[in-house]
């Protein structure tokens, strides 16, 4: 997993089912801090800021704090999924999918896709290069998140809308 990987799979899903929600401006997504997501990794954040200007969407990346993943719902569907397996042997591409294509978790079946593209690891930007994207975010900190004066530094806007 990449951070091109995950922005891809956002971008994928966004343009099979935007059409659900034609009235929505913003987009939160709650994020573990994760190698991969976390608000210090160069390419993730670029990334996601071409994604938040490539749909004329708002973003708020809010971040769980250190510790504290267990309080993300994604941790929930992991268990529903090994759940489903029961212990079976995932030796082949098409059983995992089976499984993950079977699951419910509140009635409803996740949507499942199999991505077969090969991402590069390692990739960052330059200094230069980050310092554009920084101006196109915005690192809340406490003074500007007054309602939670000690959560502003785990949350990050990236601007696109005036609505």
């Amino acid at each position: 997993m990449t951070s091109d990987f995950i922005v891809d799979v956002l971008a994928d899903f966004w343009k099979s089912e935007s059409w659900r929600f034609p009235d929505i401006k913003t987009l939160i997504f709650n994020q573990d801090n994760g190698g991969e997501n976390n608000s210090r990794r160069t390419q993730f954040m670029k990334r996601i800021v071409e994604f938040a200007h490539e749909y004329k969407l708002n973003i708020r990346l809010a971040y769980y704090p250190p510790y504290h993943s267990k309080y993300n719902p994604i941790e929930r569907t992991w268990g529903i999924l090994e759940k489903s397996w029961n212990g079976s042997i995932l030796d082949e591409v098409e059983t995992a999918l089976n499984f993950a294509q079977n699951m419910t978790w509140k009635g409803k079946h996740p949507v499942v896709k199999l991505v077969s593209q090969t991402y590069e690891t390692g990739v960052k930007l330059t200094k230069e290069a980050m310092s554009v994207i920084e101006q196109q975010i915005e690192r809340l900190t406490n003074s500007t998140h007054e309602k939670f004066p000690n959560l502003g530094k785990w949350f990050i806007d990236i601007c696109c809308e005036t609505t």
